[in-house]
């Protein structure tokens, strides 16, 4: 078996992304083929004694849809992101609607609003008809996708709701269009023109897609972010000099030399030297790491301070960093598109009008009704079945939930988003910087004289490049506690700072640092045990004469971040905590939130992989992070949240992006879900019952009984009401309170 990637040009739902999986799972030697709509990707398994390349070409490119080879994701660095297409032809579609709407429908009021009498329908009809063509024209021309592709599909029996919206649409016009010339020997049939619906549907389409266009881009630049956190070149140590080299020329077991402030290039061992290194992007883990000879460190982590000499273990594709772009992409892919019921029956649905038209048509004129009745009796079900109503149903609320969402700081990928989040079975969190605030804080302070100890630590952490350093100085600030400049000052790395403050020497740093110098309390070893068993980080203050106290430092919970806990548990809904941070910290947390499950000390791989469990376990599973990290796991998870003061990555990475960082809105993002997926299907209901009774009607139905036969133009203001009813319900949303 072999499996390949392909490129898929042309798909605009979730029937064309079925279709090509279609045709190409029923070739003989095909185990799977999965189609990702989002990112247009092919990827299928087969046998290539039984099938290939030039097959999967001729039955995609048959079915009416381009195909071609994956770039190579190397290539993804240079390749330029595709923008969203202009909006000035939507503006333009939409002024040339509005216009078109007041001439026609305008006159049709009780009080009719004034239009300039060379146009006016009732004193010339004809200028009337033709001003609306005149109008209508360009806003086909720029819908004129619809056409080109919905009728292709049609054609060759893959009918998508671009054929949909092509056969209602085009069989207005085209009935319009014959009206408009028998105006010249019957005025009444001024009275038969439906331009004003073709162009204000089209106009509305065309912004859905627009808008969905847009979001879709920004889906193509997580990998190429994650690529540019490996530097493009290293210093390699060779016969003791220093050699600048291209990162992809190193091989294994080469010696390079990282100085502080740059970036590690591969993963490897340290060989010398000692510094503190940032692996947030692997680990999530806030603080940073000690390393040491004999400690592994992971390309694309920041080497804080020291000089590091590190032997190379992994290049190329074994890289930890190489493996969370595999797990992205490999996720992205895997995201099967979520098909749209409206999408579901279309294939059904418009040969079914067709016949039921033609079957209308010819019955009448095999009871001896004449060309031009079975004509009307066609055109009218044509007309009152034209899938406006189908078309926009889900369209248009979720462009109005979308837009709720970001009025409230939820910023929601797609619509297919919002089919997913409101089955959400369980939620799981990244610690920090999802549920914590991100950064150290000052916690405890344990000492007889804290004002004394405290002001000075912070003197000696002022003049300190650390996070547990700057989170002392600003606790000290804050309670207005000065401090004096050290006369002497030394930050031994690894170990903590010494400095001098009147002769009288100080120190800052871990237990081991300390208790060289001075017996440190058995009270105040037991406190710091107690608060290191919370996840909290000791940091031990002395002078010449003893130990002046323990400072804890702790990334501490939001103090949303209990309600949002407490409201999930209310919606019957899950809670996991899975962070990269150590056992005791994450359980902590875990037990202060009142969480079902809690995992620990995981890395991304892992955190993928246990989100894949989950999903078994309990359904849909929703992941909440904010890091690099957390990537591969937003990607795997039914549904990815991203906070949004976390890294472009994990946002570009996730389905939907809360702007206000605040956990609570995870539930109102599973609320937003539920009332558009009601409200969808609210619309699908009302557009499938008008049809299911306009239809019949259109076709005769009352008319062979002795009842009235629904004019066409009868049957284009029932098509304008049905849409107007899809779009009026969906508009309710907006008054919706998350």
């Amino acid at each position: 078996m072999k499996t390949e990637s392909y490129l898929i040009s042309g798909m605009s739902c979730a029937a064309c992304s079925a279709s090509v999986q279609r045709v190409v799972s029923r070739l003989d030697g095909v185990k799977s083929c999965e189609v990702n709509l989002i990112t247009g990707k092919m990827t299928v398994t087969y046998d290539e004694k039984n099938t290939g390349e030039k097959d999967f070409i001729r039955v995609v490119e048959k079915a009416g849809f381009g195909i071609s080879r994956e770039i190579d994701i190397k290539k993804q660095k240079e390749k330029p992101r595709k923008q969203p297409s202009s909006a000035m032809p939507l503006i333009i579609s939409a002024i040339l609607s509005a216009v078109l709407l007041y001439i026609s429908m305008g006159q049709m009021l009780k009080t009719p609003l004034p239009v300039p009498k060379i146009i006016n329908m009732n004193s010339n009809p004809y200028n009337y008809a033709i001003t609306q063509l005149i109008l209508t024209v360009p806003v086909l021309f720029i819908g004129r996708r619809f056409f080109t592709k919905g009728l292709s599909l049609l054609f060759r029996g893959h009918p998508n709701m671009d054929s949909l919206v092509a056969i209602g649409a085009g069989a207005s016009f085209i009935y319009s269009f014959v009206m408009m010339y028998t105006i010249s020997f019957n005025k009444h049939a001024v009275h038969n023109l439906y331009f004003e619906s073709v162009a204000v549907v089209l106009t509305l389409i065309m912004l859905g897609k627009y808008f969905e266009q847009r979001s879709k881009t920004k889906t193509a630049g997580a990998i190429k972010k994650l690529m540019e956190l490996s530097p493009d070149t290293a210093i390699v140590i060779s016969d003791g000099r220093e050699i600048e080299k291209a990162t992809s020329e190193i091989k294994v077991g080469d010696t390079v030399l990282v100085k502080p402030g740059a970036k590690i290039p591969l993963d490897g061992t340290v060989e010398n030297g000692s510094g503190e290194v940032d692996e947030a992007m692997l680990t999530g883990e806030s603080m940073p790491v000690e390393k040491n000879a004999g400690d592994s460190v992971t390309g694309g982590s920041l080497n804080l301070n020291g000089v590091l000499y590190i032997k190379v273990t992994k290049v190329g594709k074994d890289t930890a960093l190489s493996k969370i772009i595999s797990f992205v992409e490999e996720a992205q892919n895997k995201k099967a598109p979520i098909s749209k019921v409206a999408d579901k029956v279309s294939g059904i649905f418009v040969p079914f009008v067709i016949i039921i038209a033609a079957a209308a048509a010819v019955i009448w004129l095999a009871v001896g009704k004449d060309i031009a009745f079975a004509l009307k009796v066609f055109t009218g079900v044509l007309v009152i079945a034209c899938p406006c109503a189908l078309g926009l149903a889900t369209p248009t609320a979720v462009m109005v939930g979308t837009g709720l969402g970001a009025s409230n700081g939820i910023l929601i990928r797609n619509g297919e988003v919002l089919e997913t989040t409101h089955k959400t079975k369980a939620a799981v969190f990244d610690k920090t910087g999802t549920v914590t605030v991100g950064k150290p804080t000052v916690t405890d302070v344990v000492s007889e004289d804290k004002n004394r100890m405290l002001s000075l630590a912070a003197g000696c952490e002022a003049l300190a490049n650390h996070p547990l350093s700057k989170a002392i100085v600003n606790y000290t600030e804050g309670l207005g506690i000065s401090w004096d400049k050290p006369e002497n000052f030394e930050n031994i790395s690894g170990k903590g700072i010494k400095a001098t403050f009147a002769s009288n020497e100080i120190y800052v740093g871990k237990y081991d640092f300390t208790a060289e110098r001075c017996l440190v309390p058995q009270s105040l070893t037991a406190e710091a045990k107690r608060l290191s068993a919370e996840g909290k980080s000791v940091v031990y203050v002395s002078d010449n004469h003893g130990v002046l106290g323990i400072i804890a430092l702790a990334d501490e919970l939001k103090q949303e971040s209990f309600e949002a806990f407490d409201q999930l548990k209310k919606l019957g809904i899950k809670t996991v905590i899975l962070s990269g941070d150590n056992r005791a910290c994450a359980e902590y947390n875990a037990k202060l939130l009142g969480c079902d499950r809690v995992y620990s000390e995981v890395l991304p791989e892992q955190k993928a992989e246990i989100v894949n469990e989950l999903k078994k376990e309990y359904g849909t599973v929703l992941m909440v992070g904010d890091g690099i990290n957390d990537a591969p796991a937003l990607t795997s998870a039914d549904i990815g949240c991203a906070i949004g003061a976390g890294s472009d990555i994990a946002i570009e990475s996730a389905d939907i992006v809360l702007m206000h960082s605040d956990p609570r809105d995870v539930v109102k993002a599973i609320r937003l879900s539920r009332f558009t997926i009601r409200n969808i299907k609210q619309n699908l209901f009302w557009a499938f019952c008008y049809n299911a009774v306009c239809i019949p009607v259109a076709a005769g139905l009352l008319y062979a009984f002795g009842g009235p036969l629904l004019s066409p133009m009868l049957a284009g203001l029932a098509m304008s009401f049905s849409s107007v009813c899809v779009v009026g319900n969906a508009l309710r949303l907006r008054r919706k309170k998350l």
